[in-house]
């Protein structure tokens, strides 16, 4: 690898941002125009992101930067990191479309790091590994949606390289660093994005243009490197090559994929997890300890598209054969109730299926457009991944 900065590659599918946007990127649209439906899954392509107010340690950038870049060899750190990288691809079954980001190889037999959004919505998940070229087949072993993170277990992989953990507790406004992912989905050596550290402890706040959800990150680490769309999953390292953070979101001024092809990119800002963060929540999705924000195993599939309303969470669309077309539920009706406890928004709903799972009975009340009121006990099936 050359010791500069490789060039940004440019997403080969469309994603206008406005804002902020989460680091996954969807390929291709399989067949027809893919929509947002199941339990309650985010687009990854329609997540603006904005910034909630400004918390923790910031500082002006142009402040102890200078010459922690000019020491940095982005080239020589990425060389180190590589190996231990994954890129993540997802098909897309429900919304007819494929995805890609990153991942990190924590376990040499295979249990991997990456962002929720990056598998999220994902019907079956494929993982090649940087190190040894080889593509597996991988399972999602749990995720935490509200962390944005997520644990994959390769299937009959052994011997893989890993990456190098340093403790974010360390980190530091103008810290070197650089961000090394996947960036625009299309695989090969990864691509590197050398920056500083501008502040600790930032929140953003995600939603989705498709349904309404929303949700909320806190405790970021932000960058002035430019993290691109595919990135998230992958590598925030410091200058020793140690993994500091996860990407997961980036600022815009640009849009990626612009008309035939052409992506139009400016300087950009870019939001990691801290690595010591993230692996508390990967240690308790490897011991398959569930809470009210780590989800275990397969995901519950409803079957419905939702967006808010003023009385819960208005059915946009409703998958042929699934449960909820099987209780009669229609696009225009309204779910209000899920076990007994009140849908009062899409985020809402997406909260109370994650604490579900395939094969439970669910009680389930809705209204239709008149306002007429239903009730109906429904099992759930295994649907696409959060």
């Amino acid at each position: 690898m050359s010791s500069s900065p490789q060039p940004r590659r440019p997403s080969p599918g469309p994603l206008a941002t406005l804002g902020l946007v989460l680091g996954a990127v969807v390929l291709t649209v399989l067949v027809g125009t893919g929509f947002l439906v199941g339990t309650l899954h985010h687009d990854v392509t329609a997540r603006s992101l904005g910034l909630a107010p400004e918390t923790g340690t910031n500082q002006n950038q142009d402040q102890n930067t200078g010459g922690n870049l000019q020491s940095l060899d982005p080239g020589a750190i990425a060389e180190k990191v590589d190996p231990g990288l994954v890129d993540v691809n997802t098909t897309l079954g429900y919304q007819n479309a494929q995805a890609a980001g990153t991942g990190m190889v924590l376990t040499s037999d295979g249990l991997v790091l990456t962002n929720n959004h990056v598998v999220e919505g994902a019907t079956s998940i494929s993982v090649t590994d940087i190190g040894n070229g080889k593509t597996y087949r991988a399972s999602v072993v749990g995720y935490d949606r509200s962390d944005d993170v997520a644990v994959l277990k390769l299937k009959n992989a052994s011997g893989l390289a890993t990456v190098t953990v340093g403790d974010s507790s360390k980190v530091a406004v103008g810290d070197a660093v650089v961000g090394i992912g996947n960036a625009g989905g299309t695989g090969g050596t990864p691509s590197v994005a050398p920056g500083t550290v501008t502040a600790l402890d930032r929140s953003i706040t995600a939603s989705d243009e498709s349904s309404g959800s929303s949700e909320q990150l806190r405790g970021l680490i932000e960058v002035n490197a430019n993290i691109q769309s595919g990135d998230s999953g992958g590598a925030l390292v410091n200058s020793s090559g140690q993994v500091i953070g996860m990407n997961t979101a980036a600022s815009t001024g640009y849009r990626f994929g612009g008309p035939e092809g052409q992506a139009q990119t400016g300087g950009g800002t870019g939001y990691a997890i801290p690595v010591n963060q993230a692996l508390s929540i990967a240690r308790q999705i490897q011991a398959g300890t569930a809470s009210g924000t780590v989800h275990i195993g397969a995901s519950a599939f409803l079957g419905v598209s939702v967006a808010d309303s003023q009385s819960g969470a208005l059915v946009r669309q409703v998958v042929s054969g699934a449960p909820a077309d099987d209780a009669g539920i229609a696009a225009g009706d309204t779910l209000t109730g899920v076990n007994g406890k009140t849908v009062d928004s899409a985020t809402t709903l997406t909260t109370l299926m994650d604490g579900l799972h395939p094969g439970d009975k669910v009680s389930l009340t809705w209204t239709g457009p008149t306002g007429e009121e239903h009730n109906a006990t429904v099992t759930l099936v295994e649907g696409p991944v959060g």
